[in-house]
């Protein structure tokens, strides 16, 4: 296990930032950790990388206290912050440098030329650090991150400022990161978009809180909630003809956008419009899924106050 936390908690002063969080990541896995603003990821992070000590739980990182154990750790993670600061004089090949010397390690012309091509940066070398743009400054921090060849990737926000092409390549790094190379991720991120995409299980917190864990499949399985849909139907108008668990929402042209109940399998929602004459020519899947989850989750708590 490469990150375990049981019941973390975590006092500043008299207030309690964090009070109950919970997280397991697994070598090879990609973990979204997930939250609204002040929720307590950023403090969860600190917590990991041994800048705040815990006020009480257990938290262990490749199997060490990251406080006690805090030199041994930094050299076998790699961390981008959400902000992120540089020697902006520097060239990105001579800071990467810098970096390496400070984990004594010697990277040769071509390791670092490999490195910046990895994440995009390619060719940018030369230019010092100052005139690049916010994207180009998060890709600079991911190669920054991997200067060490890291067991453990922390990310928060790490397509901060990219464009979806931009986005699209980070993505892959990640993913060829994780799947080829065994190397476990925690990505704290707004972008439910990149969760979906790159995570294999989450953490959604709240107040300090974990409110929610696991697999992202487990957890769409088991909260199950009502799902959108689009369909295109040849059967002109179809209002008199849908079963009790399906409702209509909105029509546009020859499609109908409707919501299937959280108890009812698609399939068996579709062999009941058959059965009514609803020839359904084409399905397409509107809402639901983790973005769904995540508000139902947090908006729960919020109402919960």
């Amino acid at each position: 296990m490469l990150i375990e936390i049981r019941k973390l908690k975590l006092n500043l002063g008299t207030h309690a930032v964090l009070r109950d969080i919970n997280l397991t990541l697994e070598k090879g896995h990609i973990y979204g950790l997930l939250g609204p603003n002040g929720a307590g990821k950023s403090t969860t992070i600190s917590v990991i990388t041994g800048l705040r000590s815990p006020t009480d739980g257990s938290v262990r990182v490749l199997g060490l206290d990251p406080v006690a154990d805090s030199l041994q750790l930094h050299s076998r993670i790699g961390v981008l912050a959400e902000q992120a600061g540089f020697y902006e004089w520097m060239s990105a090949g001579d800071y990467l440098r810098w970096v390496a010397s400070l984990y004594k390690i010697q990277p040769d012309q071509a390791e670092i030329a490999q490195l910046l091509s990895r994440v995009g940066l390619e060719g940018q070398s030369p230019a010092p650090i100052a005139t690049y743009s916010r994207g180009m400054r998060q890709r600079l921090g991911l190669a920054r991150a991997l200067i060490n060849q890291p067991e453990l990737l922390i990310l928060d926000e790490p397509t901060n400022g990219l464009d979806p092409r931009g986005r699209r390549e980070i993505h892959d790094v990640l993913l060829d990161l994780s799947v080829n190379h065994g190397v476990g991720i925690l990505l704290c991120t707004h972008l439910l978009d990149d969760v979906e995409r790159l995570c294999t299980r989450i953490g959604i917190i709240a107040e300090g809180r974990t409110l929610l864990e696991g697999s992202i499949a487990d957890l769409l399985s088991a909260q199950r909630a009502a799902v959108r849909y689009r369909l295109r139907v040849e059967s002109g108008d179809i209002t008199q003809r849908i079963p009790d668990d399906i409702t209509l929402l909105a029509r546009a042209g020859d499609w109908w956008h409707v919501e299937i109940a959280s108890h009812v399998e698609p399939a068996s929602a579709w062999r009941k419009l058959l059965d009514a004459g609803i020839q359904i020519d084409e399905i397409h899947r509107e809402g639901g899924g983790l973005e769904e989850l995540y508000l139902s989750v947090t908006e729960a708590k919020e109402v919960s106050r």
